[in-house]
């Protein structure tokens, strides 16, 4: 199984809808991010990367929903300050 499936498969093991998102306010401009769609954005990256993000997904079941929660806004943030900041003009 890759990591992708992996990841879902977790959250279909807690009940988790993996089409549930996040909205975020980034200069005043919502931007809603799915589980689903954040775990393709780093099943997309390096293996070693694949990895962690996977490793940090299986921790953050531990807690319960609300830290897999937690554990998505933190992973939809970081996407978005780094697509950010690559779209900054110097």
């Amino acid at each position: 199984m890759d990591a992708r499936q992996e990841c879902l498969e977790i959250l279909k093991e807690k009940g988790i809808n993996p089409i549930s998102s996040i909205d975020f306010e980034v200069n005043g401009e919502l931007h809603s991010l799915s589980f689903e769609w954040i775990i393709d954005a780093y099943t997309q990256a390096s293996a070693e990367s694949q990895l962690v993000f996977l490793t940090a997904l299986k921790k953050a079941i531990g807690t319960n929903n609300m830290g897999i929660e937690k554990f998505f806004e933190g992973m939809g943030k970081l996407i978005l300050m780094t697509h950010l900041s690559k779209n900054i003009e110097l």
